[in-house]
């Protein structure tokens, strides 16, 4: 039976963090059940938009029964959600997708990896971490275009965290594997999620280094339910639903053992 749930949400509070980027808490039963790395999928109040917009899950607050979107405005579903204020309700389903394996992190030095609107999941990712104590060091690395930076505060109370940026600003200047080098990181696991570039390097970096690599697709993904099949990735092994080389990053991830795809 699946754990996933179509209900009513409330806006607990909204504000703008960054250019575009939007901070959610919504009250629903669903904090209790949400992993690091799962998304929801928020729908539009405009009836003709019969497909939910997938958003990532930053944080979760269960004390309060609530979740924490952060997005960035992209379409007319994404504008319409930063009209919301406290008070108001919206529809979410939830929680989908499988999440951060954090087993594989126990022992080992864990790096978060991630570019742009593919950082907040990482934050309740850190969190929980940190919670369980059982990595032997949790380090963030996050790469931003500029110094016009989000939650970084928050990843500091975490994990050792490492920013860089496209036009050296902040940090490093380059890109996150940039980073990882001049500050020489250790790295034994990365969970990572970002723009689809961004992934491949990941890809490429960890198998140099000899370290294991979860990469979250979430960026590609449209109606987050298995539904549209707009959300197609390559894979080494072929999908039992369509007999080729693909899975659907909704349902069989967003987050993927790095050995597996064919990026």
């Amino acid at each position: 039976m699946s754990d996933k749930m179509k209900k009513e949400a409330k806006v607990l509070s909204q504000k703008m963090i960054s250019e575009g980027i939007y901070d959610l808490w919504l009250e629903t039963a669903m904090a209790e059940k949400v992993k690091p790395g799962q998304f929801v999928g928020v729908y539009p109040a405009n009836k003709s938009t019969l497909l939910p917009r997938p958003i990532s899950i930053c944080e979760v607050d269960k004390e309060k029964s609530a979740i924490r979107l952060v997005y960035r405005v992209v379409g007319s579903g994404t504008a319409e959600f930063a009209l919301y204020q406290q008070g108001d309700y919206i529809m979410i389903l939830g929680p989908l997708g499988n999440g951060f394996p954090l087993d594989k992190a126990i022992g080992k030095n864990v790096v978060l990896i991630g570019g742009g609107i593919g950082v907040p999941p990482l934050l309740e990712t850190a969190k929980r971490l940190k919670e369980n104590g059982k990595s032997a060091k949790v380090s963030a690395v996050m790469g931003y275009r500029n110094a016009d930076t989000f939650l970084t505060e928050e990843f500091e109370k975490y994990a050792e965290l490492y920013v860089a940026t496209e036009d050296g600003s902040l940090g490093t200047k380059g890109n996150v594997i940039d980073a990882m080098k001049e500050q020489k990181v250790p790295c034994d696991v990365i969970f990572a999620c970002g723009p689809m570039p961004m992934l491949k390097g990941i890809k490429e970096y960890a198998s140099s280094i000899n370290a294991k690599a979860y990469l979250s697709l979430e960026e590609r993904m449209a109606c987050g339910v298995g539904a549209c099949l707009g959300c197609i990735c390559k894979t080494k092994e072929i999908d039992e639903h369509s007999h080729v080389h693909n899975a659907r990053i909704c349902t069989d991830g967003p987050v993927f053992d790095a050995d597996d795809l064919d990026l």
